[in-house]
Order: C-alpha cells, then structure tokens, then sequence
C-alpha cells in the first residue's frame, strides 16, 4: 500500500486494533441506547407529522383522530418491544429475526426476513438523513436547494465515524441522542404547564386552511388507515437492539431487553406528547406530494416540520429552547442512520457466515468493525438520496413495509419456538413462564399482521411496491449466492480418485526476447527437475525471430528453442494449442508454464508492459491439468516505489562496494595460482565434467556477474 494511502486510512480510521482487544468494544446500556435505539426514538420526529399530512387530504377537521391513531401505534409499539424482549433472552447470538425465522421456520423464512432487513436498513439511511437535512433547512432556508449534497456529505462522515469502531461512533452519538429525548420531553412538558397556567400556544400554521378532498365513509375510513400506516414508522428499529446483542456487556440479554424497555417507553411518551402539543398549538401540516396545500399562506410560504412548529409556538418566549430543540432534532435524525450502519454490517456478517452474501462481508476491519458492510450500506443510501432528491415523503412510502415482514416472521418463530420447548419442559414454573411469553408472541403477531395488510393495502401504490420488489431482488440473489457457494463446496471435496500423482511434469518457459527476464524464468524452470523443458517463442515477425535464434544460439543455452509459427500474427491461440497438444498426447501430465513478467511502481508503466503475460494467465488459467507460474523481474521504478531514495542509493553504494571486493578478490586469486617463471607445475588432473555443460580447460576465467 502507498504510504499517502496508509496514511488517509489511519488519520480515517485510527491505529488497528488486534483480534485479542473485541471485548473492549463491547458497549454497556448508556452508550447502547443512543447507538441501537437512536433510530425508533427519532422516528417520533417525522411519525406523527406523516398521520397529520395523510389525515390532512381530507381537510383540517380529520385531525380529530390523530390522538386516536397515535394511542393504536403506542400500542403496537408496545406490543413489539414485549415481543422482542421475548427474543433477545431465547436468542442472544444476535441474529435477531434472521435467526428466530431459520432456526424455527426454515432457511427460506430466514432468507426472506434477511432480506426485508436489508432493505429497511438501507431505507433507514436514506429516510433518517433527508428528514434530518429537512429540519435543519427549517431554520436554515439557504441550503433548502442543496439537500442532497448535504445528504451525500453526512451519509460519508457517518460511514466514517463507523469505521472507527462501534465503540467510538457511540460515545460521538450519545449526546446528541440524550439532547433529543431532553428537548422533546422538556417541550412537551413546559407547554402543558403554559397551557395549564392559562396560556395561548399558537401554531404559525393554526389560522392556515388545508385543501383536501371530500372524503366519507369507507374513503375515509381508509385514509385512516392510510395515516395509521404513516404512523406506524414509528416502530422502525425496534428489531436492531435484537440484531446486536453481541455488541452489549455481560449479562448480554439482560442488558440488551433493558436497553429496548427504555427505548420502548421513552418512544411512546415523545410520540404521545408531540400529537398532544400538535393538538393544543393547531399546528397543521400539508402532503405536497399528493396535492395538499395551505389554504391562506403567504406567498412563497415553505412551510416549517412539525417539530420546528410545535418548538416555536411553546418557546415563543425561550428563543434558545426552540433552536436547541430544532438542532438536536435535525442531529438525532440523521444520527439515527447509526442505527442501521450498527445493524446491517452484523446482519450481513451472519449471512455471509452462512453463505448466502460474498464472504468479504464476514472479515472485520482494522477497527474490528465491519468495514465492507459498512460502506455497502452507505453506497446504497446514497443511490436512494440521489434517486428520490432527498424528499422524506416519497421515501417514507417505501419504508416500514420490510420491517413489518420480519416482525411477523419473527413472532411466527418465536411461537414455535416456545411449542417445541414446551414438548420436552416438565418444570411447572417454567413451562407457566413459556406459555406467559408464547401468549405475548401471539399477541404481536397477531397486532404486526394487521399491521402488514394495512401497510400493504395503503402503500402498495404509492411506493411500497418498490421496497418488495428490491426484496424479491435481493432475496434471488442470496440464494444464487449460496446455491454458487454449495457447487463449489461439492466440487472442492476430495476423493480418492483425485489423489493420483500425475505421471510426468512438461515444462514450457515463454519466451520473447533473450533478456534477463527470460534468462532467470529459465534458471527457475531447471531448477525444478522437471520431465521435460522446452523454451517456446512465437514467430509473429520473421526477422525478429532469427535475431533470437543467433542470440539463443550464441549464448549457448542448454535448453534448445522451439519456435512455433503464428501466420495471423497472434501470439495467445498459438501458445493455447501448442499446450493443449499437450495434453491430449499425456491426459495424467502435468504442463506448467513459466510466464516472465516485469513488476513495475506506476500504474501507467503497467499499461506498457505485461499485457500479453495476462491475456496468457487468463486464457491458461482455465485449461485443465496445467499451472501458471510468474516469473516476476522487479524494474528499478518498483524498488523506488517501496524503499525511499536515500535508502535505494545506499543500498545500491552497499552492493557496488561489494562487487568491487568481490572482483579484487577474484583477481588475487587469479594471480596466486599462476606459476612462477621457468618452473612448469606438473600437471593437474582435469575437473570431473558438470552434468550440464562440458569443461573447457583453456577458457579464460568468468569474469563475475
């Protein structure tokens, strides 16, 4: 690796950390709450402003039932987080709903709920940064045409706070979540105490009209409906705390249900309190997206979130209350993308173990995070932002519809699960506990598949069938995946009729020119005894063929050239048919050949050289019974690209100095061996011949090399 590239990594991510330091990363409840439930408690930021928007096509007057579809959320809420707590005591492994479907309903559930998973996280990205970048253009206008670039910039700092380690990312985000949940809770309580005190909490929208469509009997009853799914967003990442138990401290699921307890309670009071405050100030809020408009606003009105209302009309006497509510809020949103960035890369760890997603996704990073999910996660966020402009209606209309998926997937497990434990249970205390939890599961399963039609029902149309069609996607690609890993698995697994050693070794050693390259490939290729050798060439020119020939000649090389014609010029079939011929003279031989290939330090030096080397590995690589070998030559600007100039030229000052001594010595030996004038030594008797070249007494000594 380049040291500027070194470099940007660790002022990015910090030092590595070794394997034996995993259960420093481990994180207790007060950092696990704003790292796992920083998602289900920011959805209480944009859930009750999506059932005011929807129950607001058919006018102001329907937001009568907005207290009475808030109360049915709450309790679904409720119902779920019961529910998982059931799940993270029988599963504490953390494979959340992927698990539970798998281990009770079969891999193709499991399949199914990993799939609908990904698709939530993913959405949780994009919907949780574009309400956030939503809020902030609330009190800042001037970046209200920049939402997406806005967008892009924060999903990169969020992918990099997570590289650094969950630990860490946690610490970051844990003020910014307890400053959220302090300024919505503070909200809510100082305005009921001003409206007690007999104040008047005025909305800036109360005094607009809504133009909407006349809507009556089962039409409205199903914009209800309509609202009720908006609303139940709410509930999103519920199932992560679930998804990431092995990231809390010992008592793991202890730990991990007392963490979604808080999260569950402190979700239902913020999600009550804001539709009570909408209630009482008359804050009124409009789906552009279908049509909805202010009747009577100022021209040009870009009308404020929800929360940015309800925060101006309670501090209209406390102008810091209302901007730190507003800014905590814009932060906790976006901060709520953690949540995914903490789920998804474990979730895809598990199915990568299990092989149904490409194995890079199981290997931690340096920061013992999981690097590789990580940054797939934000990819895909990022395509969502720029698909859908970083508008938080359209993307909330594909949203919920996988996490609803899981939940009933997971509840259905969870229901067998206590079934199959209560066949072999004899305990009586403990066969009451199981039957206390399988009721709760039913219970939630029960209120999640009402749920799922509902959504289903009301969404379909308007954007839901997106979110299912990336999920059959994603789920055919999962099991290609696997199916692809099995087939290898099967064809890797030995036997004994694979055992046999091969007959005989042929050896080929390409060569294009004589040059030092060719020379040290055919050193090797002696080097390693094989049946045969053969240097092999290609003539694609005639005269620079007999130019090798001399030269192969003149050099007296012990390996004879073989030259091979090519009359359309081409030099990879030629080499291709002469091995393949091989072969087939010798099916149980083994040919390998020896590929001389320059290493180089720029990329644009690769460019130059070694094309032809992998046209020649790409071609080989795929004939039976035959290996590759490169013979790398390291070029000058390779050993400039990893050792500093100064240590190049002292090194190559070193070596110089040595063959220098080496020549001398060579010389004083020469001439102590030479006979003294007048006296003739008496004859010597000749060396015994080398296997490889006869002597030749009267050559002159080899000069060295």
């Amino acid at each position: 690796m380049p040291w500027w590239t070194n470099l940007t990594k660790r002022l990015v991510l910090g030092r590595p950390l070794p394997s034996d330091r995993l259960q420093e990363t481990l994180i207790p409840k007060r950092i696990a709450l704003p790292i796992f439930a920083s998602d289900a408690l920011s959805s209480v930021a944009y859930a009750p402003e999506q059932i005011l928007a929807t129950l607001g096509l058919a006018g102001a007057s329907a937001y009568v039932f907005s207290p009475w579809i808030a109360i049915v959320v709450a309790a679904v809420m409720l119902t779920v987080v019961a529910s998982y707590r059931q799940t993270v005591h029988a599963y504490p492994s953390g494979g959340g709903d992927y698990e539970v479907a798998t281990t009770n309903l079969g891999s193709t559930f499991g399949v199914v709920v990993a799939s609908a998973l990904m698709v939530d996280y993913v959405l949780t990205v994009a919907v949780s940064v574009s309400s956030g970048v939503a809020n902030v253009a609330s009190a800042v206008p001037s970046i209200n045409n920049h939402q997406v670039t806005v967008c892009l910039a924060l999903i990169v700092l969020l992918a990099a706070a997570n590289l650094r380690g969950v630990r860490e990312s946690g610490k970051a985000f844990a003020v910014p979540v307890y400053g959220f949940m302090i300024g919505i809770i503070g909200m809510v309580l100082y305005g009921l105490i001003r409206v007690a005190g007999g104040g008047h909490l005025t909305a800036e929208t109360k005094h607009f009209g809504v133009h909407g469509s006349h809507y009556a009997g089962l039409a409205m009853g199903f914009l209800i409906l309509r609202a009720f799914s908006s609303g139940s967003a709410a509930l999103t990442g519920v199932e992560a705390i679930s998804n990431g138990v092995p990231a809390f401290r010992r008592p793991k699921s202890k730990n991990a249900a007392s963490t979604l307890l808080m999260m569950g309670m402190m979700a239902v009071v913020m999600l009550l309190g804001i539709i009570v405050l909408a209630r009482l100030t008359g804050a009124k809020v409009v789906d552009s997206t279908s049509g909805g408009y202010f009747v009577g606003a100022p021209k040009g009105y870009r009308p404020k979130t929800l929360v940015a209302q309800l925060a101006d009309a309670v501090f209209s006497n406390f102008r810091f209350g209302f901007y730190f509510v507003a800014a905590v809020t814009a932060l906790i949103l976006v901060l709520a993308a953690n949540t995914a960035f903490n789920g998804f890369p474990v979730l895809g760890s598990i199915l990568a173990k299990a092989r149904y997603l490409p194995r890079q996704l199981h290997t931690r990073g340096d920061k013992l995070a999981y690097s590789n999910g990580i940054l797939l996660l934000g990819l895909f966020a990022a395509v969502l932002i720029v698909g859908f402009q970083a508008n938080t209606t359209r993307l909330i209309q594909l949203y919920i519809v996988g996490v609803f998926v899981s939940f009933n997937c997971s509840q259905a497990g969870m229901i067998r699960h206590w079934n199959r434990h209560l066949q072999t249970e004899r305990d009586p205390a403990a066969r009451r506990r199981m039957r206390r939890s399988q009721s709760i599961n039913t219970f939630g399963l029960c209120m999640t598949a009402a749920v799922l039609i509902i959504v289903l029902a009301t969404k379909f149309v308007h954007g839901a069938w997106i979110a299912i069609l990336a999920m059959v996607v994603i789920f055919a690609t999962m099991r290609a995946i696997r199916g692809h890993y099995d087939r290898v698995a099967r064809e890797l697994t030995p036997s004994s009729d694979e055992d046999v050693l091969p007959s005989r070794n042929h050896v080929v050693v390409l060569v294009s020119k004589v040059h030092k390259p060719a020379l040290r490939a055919l050193a090797f290729a002696r080097v390693t005894h094989p049946d045969t050798l053969t240097a092999l060439t290609v003539n694609v020119d005639d005269e620079d063929t007999r130019g090798l020939q001399e030269e192969w000649e003149a050099l007296n090389l012990p390996v004879p050239l073989t030259v091979i014609e090519s009359p359309y010029r081409e030099i990879t079939k030629p080499i291709l048919d002469y091995v393949r011929k091989m072969r087939r003279a010798s099916p149980r031989d083994l040919v390998t050949v020896f590929i001389p290939e320059y290493v180089v330090g720029h990329w644009w030096e690769q460019l130059l050289h070694n094309q032809t080397a992998l046209r020649l590995k790409s071609r080989l690589l795929f004939q039976p019974g035959v290996m590759v070998t490169n013979v790398p030559w390291q070029l000058t600007s390779s050993d400039r690209r990893l050792h500093p100039p100064a240590r190049v030229a002292a090194r190559n000052k070193a070596r110089a100095a040595l063959r220098a001594e080496f020549v001398r010595d060579r010389q004083e030996s020469a001439s102590r061996i030479q006979p003294p004038p007048g006296n003739d030594p008496p004859p010597e008797p000749d060396p015994p011949p080398e296997p490889d070249a006869p002597p030749e007494p009267d050559a002159p000594p080899e000069p060295p090399r």
